[in-house]
């Protein structure tokens, strides 16, 4: 097992929380197109994204993601309150969260660490650009980082 993405046994579990349809399949296309495999779960607003990760009502039965990739712009409840109350949460705080949105202001960039993101991408326009960040975000997270494992509830 020389190549460092054949440790993977499952596909990666993969929350994208996107309002923009345009986004969303974008970066699904830009998956199917990569090298690991994923499972790709879409919700389109922060209190979606609370119930998925929180397994509650229709969200039950979905996994824990591996990862979570997070919009800031969203109806309703915005990207930073959800990055704020997973961070709160211990039982969720584990889970990686890379904010992936269109806005590069530096204020932006700053209250989302603070609010203890793991990384801050900002969307490229361009389709192709797209793809590319996400394929290199792809390869960073799931072929050279080490994710933690799924604590166990009790």
């Amino acid at each position: 097992m020389s190549e460092s993405h054949t440790f993977q046994a499952e596909p990666a579990q993969l929350l994208l929380v996107e309002d923009n349809p345009g986004d969303v399949r974008l970066t699904k296309e830009a998956f199917e197109q990569g090298q690991i495999e994923t499972d790709l779960h879409v919700v389109s607003d922060g209190n979606e994204a609370l119930s998925f990760l929180s397994r509650d009502g229709e969200y039950t039965d979905v996994p824990r993601p591996d990862l979570v990739l997070l919009d800031l712009n969203l109806p309703g409840k915005d990207g930073e309150n959800v990055l704020e109350e997973l961070k709160d949460d211990p039982t969720l705080r584990s889970i990686p969260v890379i904010v992936l949105t269109s806005s590069s202001a530096d204020e932006d960039i700053a209250s989302s660490y603070e609010r203890h993101a793991n990384a801050y991408l900002t969307k490229p326009v361009d389709p192709d650009e797209f793809s590319q960040t996400v394929r290199a975000f792809e390869q960073f997270w799931f072929s050279v980082v080490r994710l933690p494992p799924e604590e166990e509830s009790s």
